[in-house]
């Protein structure tokens, strides 16, 4: 009997191991042999990701997919879509990984893996001065005349119809629609992360808008497939090095809290 055991724990140990090397380092050599990291964003979501008045994609999550492509020796690839397909996108193989300010929630974690959280923040409102000022708690927004606008598919979204379900809460397709409705006046406020929100209020002084405080947590995190752990330990390694050397903080300091990269977005008829 105990002979047994040890063979069958022989064979266990064996067949976990098989699975291991089979998934390992998978994404990598398919990066290397490629020669270009793909990674995946929704690309209106400043100060994470946005075009610039060129059109080239800049920003705090772009800044960390540049030092990944360069410390892998590849060029770097961006794939602009919508949140809702990013995580599919991951799974097929179609991207190497997904940075567009992605919150890591128990639910996107059944898809995806998560590693950080690299950045964390939380969600705010972004309205009128009257309106905001006005606004001390979610509760103040609980009512049925009190329009919301989230982009869909956002923990925005998630996080609105949790804390103000009576709220008349409207789903925008992405967050340039859904800012665009409140300066039309048809939402009250809108609901995003606060750098989000801070950023279209600076780059719109024009339009007398506030920004309230974070009311929830949000941790961000890179997007990788399950599978693959060489993929999310070299990662995880390269976040905390950046981290320990002061590389995350130098680009938090210049993306979150300085505008000089503001003079690179377009000028008129957008946010973004």
């Amino acid at each position: 009997m105990k002979r047994l055991t040890i063979i069958l724990s022989t064979l266990l140990v064996a067949t976990f191991l098989f699975s291991v090397s089979s998934f390992a380092g998978t994404v990598i050599k398919r990066i290397q042999n490629r020669g270009m990291l793909v990674v995946g964003t929704t690309g209106h979501y400043p100060p994470f990701c946005v075009k610039d008045k060129n059109g080239k994609f800049i920003g705090f999550d772009i800044d960390i997919a540049a030092i990944i492509a360069k410390q892998l020796g590849v060029e770097l690839k961006i794939k602009q879509m919508p949140i809702s397909e990013l995580f599919d996108a991951i799974d097929k193989g179609e991207i190497d990984l997904a940075l567009a300010g992605i919150t890591i929630t128990p639910k996107r974690n059944l898809k995806v893996l998560f590693l950080g959280p690299y950045y964390v923040t939380g969600q705010s409102i972004l309205g009128k001065k009257s309106v905001v000022t006005k606004i001390k708690s979610p509760e103040a927004m609980n009512r049925p005349d009190f329009t919301l606008v989230v982009a869909k598919n956002t923990t925005g979204e998630q996080v609105a119809k949790a804390l103000v379900p009576k709220a008349n809460i409207v789903l925008a397709k992405n967050m340039e629609e859904a800012f665009n409705m409140v300066i039309s006046g048809k939402a009250q406020a809108l609901f995003a992360d606060e750098p989000f929100c801070v950023v279209a209020a600076f780059r719109n002084q024009d339009k007398d808008l506030a920004v309230s405080e974070p009311f929830t947590f949000e941790p961000l995190g890179v997007a990788l497939p399950q599978t693959d752990l060489l993929w999310m330990n070299w990662i995880d390694n390269l976040l905390m090095k950046l981290n320990a050397v002061g590389e995350l903080k130098k680009l938090k300091e210049y993306w979150f809290h300085s505008p000089d990269w503001m003079k690179n977005l377009p000028k008129k008829g957008k946010i973004i």
